[in-house]
């Protein structure tokens, strides 16, 4: 891909061009790539909720990555 980076004055980072052609074959690529904003179903958000409030109250119980991926290859 071919980018180029918008700088200001001060040589901070604050854009990228995109060429025509790539954004187009990108938007072909990635259905809603151009939403401002994605929209997630309450159900989504709904079941983050209560697994976060899971957690909240049985913090104990939970496995860290590493934990968790050995459990998984060792076939729990």
């Amino acid at each position: 891909m071919n980018l180029q980076y918008i700088s200001d004055n001060t040589g901070k980072t604050t854009g990228v061009f995109i060429p025509i052609s790539e954004w187009n074959e990108l938007k072909s690529k990635y259905e809603g790539i151009e939403q401002e904003q994605i929209e997630i179903p309450a159900w989504q958000i709904d079941e983050v909720r209560k697994r976060l409030q899971n957690y909240k109250n049985e913090s104990g119980q939970a496995l860290d990555f590493d934990t968790a991926m050995d459990d998984i290859e060792n076939g729990l």
